[in-house]
């Protein structure tokens, strides 16, 4: 699978380890970055990196660290074709698999602060491995997100 990587600095460590393990896993990895530690780096710029290749991209995958997931969303939702969610340590399995079931979410984020390293592990091969279900309704709800974006956003 090809996956899309980034962070900001607060996601700079947990990035580099699963690079490995992702690399060891048979993924084919894209790293956009940091590619040195820098605690003034902000996470828009890594975010947006990250959802514009995806957006380009089919069948990518991306990938976002920082230190909560939850602006890295925000700003990779606002890149048209990307529909991201974020996790925190407590989600359950079923949560990350019907983001990829019903909405076939294609960003991930999380932050490092709230996830354990072995729990995003385990976190990211459940929502890699989940397909979308290509159902009717859910189609159909995409199609009306997808619409609403070539009306509305420009990129």
């Amino acid at each position: 699978m090809k996956i899309i990587i980034g962070s900001d600095h607060a996601g700079f460590e947990y990035k580099k380890e699963l690079k490995n393990w992702l690399e060891s896993e048979g993924h084919s990895l894209t790293d956009i970055g940091p590619f040195e530690y820098d605690e003034n780096d902000d996470y828009p710029k890594y975010s947006f990196l990250v959802a514009q290749k995806v957006s380009k991209e089919k069948n990518t995958f991306g990938l976002i660290i920082a230190k909560t997931g939850i602006g890295e969303t925000i700003v990779a939702n606002k890149v048209k074709g990307i529909r991201a969610v974020s996790f925190l340590g407590k989600t359950n399995k079923k949560f990350l698999e019907m983001s990829r079931i019903h909405d076939d979410t294609n960003v991930l984020c999380f932050g490092s602060e709230f996830v354990k390293l072995n729990h995003a592990k385990k976190s990211i091969k459940i929502w890699l491995t989940t397909k979308f279900s290509h159902a009717k309704r859910h189609e159909r709800r995409l199609k009306e997100i997808s619409d609403y974006e070539k009306k509305h956003l420009k990129n």
